[in-house]
């Protein structure tokens, strides 16, 4: 499995408040639905089309404010584990870091390896403005 790391942002919140947003997929519906295609959404799971591909992710395991675990179901492309860390340092101060691991073929790692990394970098990136109050739902298209 490769490993792709976001670089670690600063959210001026309590983990509380960031864990109660991203442990739930139907707290993202206001974000995603108009970027993606059939965005549905439980508690634990959500599904989407990205470029005509269908994505499914289900939470897996959460550590309340202190980390949440997603993965693909069996259908996915790809084998991988999605987590979103969370470490509050002082009580309006929580370092945030994305995580992906993925198996990857040497022909994909090199293919699609950086752009996984920039992707990450740029989601924990948004997110961290947003929950900064820097970014509305809107500029995230």
């Amino acid at each position: 499995m490769e490993k792709y790391e976001s670089k670690q942002q600063q959210i001026r919140r309590p983990a509380s408040q960031i864990y109660g947003v991203i442990s739930n997929f139907t707290n993202f519906t206001p974000i995603v639905q108009d970027r993606v295609e059939g965005w549905e959404a439980t508690e634990t799971s959500c599904s989407f089309k990205v470029k005509g591909m269908s994505v499914r992710l289900n939470i897996v395991d959460r550590i309340p404010d202190e980390c949440v675990k997603m993965t693909g179901d069996e259908r996915s492309p790809l084998d991988f584990t999605f987590w979103i860390q969370l470490k509050q340092v002082s009580e309006y101060d929580t370092r945030m870091r994305m995580v992906l691991h993925a198996k990857l073929n040497m022909f994909m790692k090199m293919t699609i390896g950086s752009k996984l990394q920039k992707g990450l970098d740029n989601m924990a990136e948004q997110m961290a403005r947003a929950f900064n109050g820097e970014l509305r739902p809107e500029d995230f298209r």
